[in-house]
């Protein structure tokens, strides 16, 4: 969990795109796609933080279980799901496993973050990493070199005991929208083009 929202740490592109909104899929696949790198054999890595004993804090994992139930193109890989999901604890291994399998992969770090009382329900997509563990006894990693956070709580005071009681529902419908978006993009990028070029020469013409 990112206790504060990304924004106010990053000064790299970033936009933000409010779940509820009839084409937020499509908004984040959008902003995704000018993120990514633009060769389709480079790995990308999609990690997904959090654990499910926290309401709140499961907005990673829930992300990560629905897109391990879609289809993706060969160069894509996820990490963290309700069933094995990456928190403090075993965020550096993991980290640390990712990069010994792939060679020099693009890593969308994915968390749930705590902000103002009117971006709840906002996501953020933007470049550099996610920090996580905020207010962990721990100095964690960063992850990413492009990121997606969930704004699913207002931060401020007491914000473990806000992640206990953020409504489940809300963290579904924004890893919901969150996975259909990765899952456009990822479609996008694999969807080979339609466009034979056409190719002539004055050598061909003569044996005609």
């Amino acid at each position: 969990m990112n206790l504060k929202p990304s924004f106010l740490e990053n000064k790299n592109r970033m936009s933000r795109v409010m779940h509820e909104d009839l084409d937020a899929s499509r908004q984040i696949s959008k902003e995704l796609l000018a993120l990514l790198p633009a060769s389709q054999t480079q790995s990308i890595v999609i990690v997904c933080i959090g654990t499910d004993r926290s309401t709140g804090d499961s907005l990673g994992p829930l992300v990560g279980t629905f897109l391990k139930e879609k289809t993706f193109a060969s160069n894509f890989s996820v990490y963290g799901t309700l069933e094995d999901p990456i928190h403090a604890m075993n965020l550096e291994e993991k980290l640390t496993e990712i990069k010994l399998k792939y060679d020099r992969p693009f890593i969308i770090g994915i968390d749930a973050c705590l902000g103002k009382l009117k971006s709840v329900g906002v996501v953020q997509i933007g470049e550099g990493p996610v920090k996580p563990g905020a207010g962990v006894n721990k100095e964690l990693p960063s992850v990413g070199d492009a990121h997606i956070t969930g704004i699913v709580n207002v931060s401020g005071f007491m914000e473990f005991m806000v992640l206990q009681n953020t409504r489940l529902n809300l963290v579904l419908k924004m890893a919901k929208t969150i996975s259909n978006g990765i899952h456009m993009a990822s479609s996008q990028l694999s969807r080979p083009s339609s466009f034979t070029p056409f190719t002539w020469s004055y050598e061909q013409e003569k044996t005609l």
